[in-house]
């Protein structure tokens, strides 16, 4: 932390303006050292830009200072925007590089010091990194809330509740010997449990949802072979994507295929025909095959016979092909024919529903394995501090208690490091 980091922390060069942000206490001296002065906080300067060393002009550009702790990393921020070519990239960090306490920052690390610093809690520096990675509408409405605080907020209001109820416990204890005190504080702080959990139960049961925007739904084409898989998912992804093949067996293994529906990231899996067969090769990617569509959040059941799907797949969307040969669609059924779209655009607007009803409209607040995980011990913990402990009130503060660190858990205030270094390591540099 006692380092100064720099990095460009725009795209991907050439561009029209790069920017190269520079975070530490060496931040102000460096902006002095390229540009000779140093502008107002938070005020935009346009100058030249010099190396130390020689005193050539490597650039001119705008130059900001940002002093902290008021400023995204808590410690001093400057930005330099320059002209995005490459060269002139290269000259600056070679100027920055030479100059005394600076190096270049790893993947990460601006974020990682806003956090050291109380920028960021945990589960806002997860939404951070969903944000980044994005592909969807659905994905960035759901991470910019993460990023914004809204599961923070949410769990230090249930933090404070929890503390209240505590409160009451502890306060009962200390007055056992009153009767009458102790058992109305703790009827009052079971009450206050009581309804935390039902909130915190709430949340659980929306975390799957959650996951699964900041996954993406998973599409899975499934049904006998030759019954126009490959050429529905060619159709719905616009390009030749899979083999298509009047050979029965042409496809082996799953292939996947990624694409957005009502703002939803969805990836389509094109799975092998599902039929008995003695070629070892083709019986694994069967049984592949029926592996994720089991798995999947929408199964697409394609036949031109009208077959019915196998009993763990009886949930499908079944969808009968082929109609340009042979139009008869069985009731419950949809027609298609994806060689000349006809029912496609129907399939389409039946897979957007499908995607819409599974995603929501308002943005989950778990949307992570960790935060589910940290959010079940402190439902289990307040399960338990609502039960009866006979007269044992000390063990009803204790679970209290243990709810509260597993909330810590979840927003980073306690043992989270071995988290803090796998999910830093996603992060893109300059980030």
């Amino acid at each position: 932390m006692t380092d100064t980091l720099f990095a460009l922390s725009s795209g991907r060069l050439p561009a029209g303006v790069a920017v190269l942000r520079i975070s530490g206490p060496a931040a102000a001296a460096a902006v002095l050292a390229l540009a000779g002065v140093l502008p107002p906080p938070r005020v935009a300067r346009y100058g030249a830009l010099n190396d130390p060393r020689t005193g050539e002009m490597l650039d001119r550009g705008l130059i900001l200072f940002f002093p902290g702790p008021n400023s995204a990393t808590g410690e001093d921020v400057a930005e330099l925007h320059l002209h995005g070519g490459r060269a002139v990239v290269a000259a600056v960090v070679r100027a920055l590089a030479a100059l005394p306490g600076l190096r270049p920052a790893e993947a990460g690390e601006f974020t990682r010091r806003a956090h050291a610093n109380g920028k960021l809690d945990l589960a806002e520096v997860e939404g951070l990194a969903d944000l980044v990675a994005a592909e969807s509408e659905a994905q960035r409405r759901q991470a910019l809330a993460l990023a914004s605080g809204a599961l923070s907020r949410r769990v230090e209001g249930w933090r404070m509740g929890l503390v209240s109820a505590l409160a009451l416990i502890e306060a009962g204890i200390d007055f056992s010997d009153e009767s009458d005190v102790s058992g109305e504080v703790t009827t009052d702080a079971i009450a206050l449990l009581a309804r935390l959990k039902d909130e915190l139960f709430a949340a659980l049961t929306d975390a799957a949802r959650g996951e699964r925007v900041r996954d993406g739904l998973v599409v899975a084409i499934s049904g006998p072979p030759n019954a126009g898989k490959s050429t529905l998912l060619n159709r719905l992804a616009g390009r030749e994507a899979a083999i298509v093949s009047a050979l029965p067996g042409t496809t082996r293994d799953v292939l996947e295929v990624h694409l957005e529906l009502a703002g939803q990231a969805v990836t389509l899996l094109d799975t092998a025909g599902l039929r008995e067969t003695s070629d070892l090769v083709e019986a694994e990617g069967v049984r592949r095959a029926l592996a994720r569509a089991e798995g999947a959040d929408v199964v697409l059941w394609l036949c031109d016979t009208g077959l019915q799907p196998p009993p763990a797949l009886a949930h499908a969307v079944k969808v009968r092909t082929k109609i340009d040969q042979d139009d008869t669609v069985p009731e419950g059924w949809m027609g298609i024919s994806a060689a000349t779209g006809a029912g496609v655009d129907a399939l389409i607007g039946r897979l957007e529903r499908e995607a819409d009803h599974l995603g929501g409209r308002e943005p989950a607040l778990i949307t992570r394995e960790r935060q589910r995980r940290a959010l079940e011990v402190a439902t289990l913990h307040l399960e338990r501090a609502i039960g009866d402990f006979g007269g044992h009130e000390e063990l009803r503060a204790e679970d209290v208690r243990l709810a509260v660190r597993a909330l810590d858990q979840l927003i980073g205030r306690v043992d989270v490091e071995d988290v803090l270094d796998a999910l830093f390591s996603t992060f893109c540099i300059g980030k």
